[in-house]
């Protein structure tokens, strides 16, 4: 099972210095994938969690692409209603191919709804809307294989979210369910009633001193780090190919202090789980 990290691409601390040192902890710390969110417009419901700046996940991947060697690197998740399928097949396949086969593209249907707004996307068809445009990226990249004989345009789709149409979304076009933070009963739930393709989860991870409470309620990733290295390994005997390690909590004003995050990804690094 290998481990990524969810690094902050937003936020009063981030700049790009901050983003070049997130990239050097994360490789150099054995780390097998980095990878950034998604937002286009950052409306006042967006803000209060994910504030300015916020930079656009396929630059600063594309940026860091040039700054590291082993990294994969992806997007959790990209919200594919917000821009043209075959633009997204087009900035998906390049960057794949720019970084040697490094892109993971992990996609969502999206939640900010005055966000949908700014852009004239209609919220109560983003269901929809990323199905239609999941089809027509698997179309995008079949074609351009075959009219250019380039067998390794394949980029892994990880397909968030938990609703039994998520779940169906997966199983159609995705290469693994990408669940958010979910409860680990949840996912296990999940997991018994259907045949994911692949799974790789992201959880958060917040080291506490003395134990959390281990009740079905505790979110995967929080508690002492014994606690956080057993959920690793429960979350293997599920299946995980990846665990997405996500370290920030909500309060912009850790984007200021991301040595707390290093330590934490150093700690789970240096116990022997770093992804071989």
């Amino acid at each position: 099972m290998q481990l990524g990290v969810n690094v902050p691409n937003f936020g009063p601390g981030t700049d790009p210095g901050v983003l070049r040192e997130w990239a050097r902890v994360t490789e150099g710390l054995g780390f097998d994938l980095l990878m950034v969110s998604d937002h286009v417009v950052v409306t006042p419901d967006v803000a209060e969690r994910y504030p300015e700046p916020f930079h656009e996940p396929f630059t600063t991947l594309s940026w860091l692409a040039g700054l590291t060697t082993k990294l994969r690197l992806g997007t959790t998740v990209l919200v594919l209603p917000y821009r043209h399928p075959l633009l997204v097949a087009r900035m998906a396949a390049n960057l794949h191919r720019l970084s040697g086969g490094r892109f993971v593209l992990g996609v969502g249907v999206g939640w900010a709804r005055q966000e949908f707004d700014a852009l004239g996307v209609p919220f109560t068809e983003r269901g929809r809307l990323t199905d239609e445009c999941l089809g027509t990226l698997r179309d995008a990249w079949r074609t351009h294989a075959a009219d250019s004989g380039n067998s390794d345009v394949h980029v892994p789709v990880w397909v968030g979210g938990h609703s039994e149409a998520a779940i169906r979304r997966t199983i159609r076009f995705g290469d693994a369910w990408h669940p958010l933070r979910l409860p680990l009963p949840l996912m296990r739930s999940v997991l018994r009633s259907h045949d994911v393709p692949g799974f790789a989860p992201r959880i958060a991870l917040r080291l506490t001193t003395t134990p959390v409470d281990d009740t079905p309620e505790r979110p995967v990733g929080v508690g002492t780090l014994d606690q956080v290295l057993d959920d690793l390994d429960q979350l293997r005997l599920l299946g995980a190919d990846t665990v997405v390690l996500d370290p920030y909590h909500g309060d912009p004003e850790e984007t200021r202090r991301p040595h707390e995050a290093w330590r934490a990804l150093t700690a789970v690094a240096t116990h022997g789980r770093t992804p071989q």
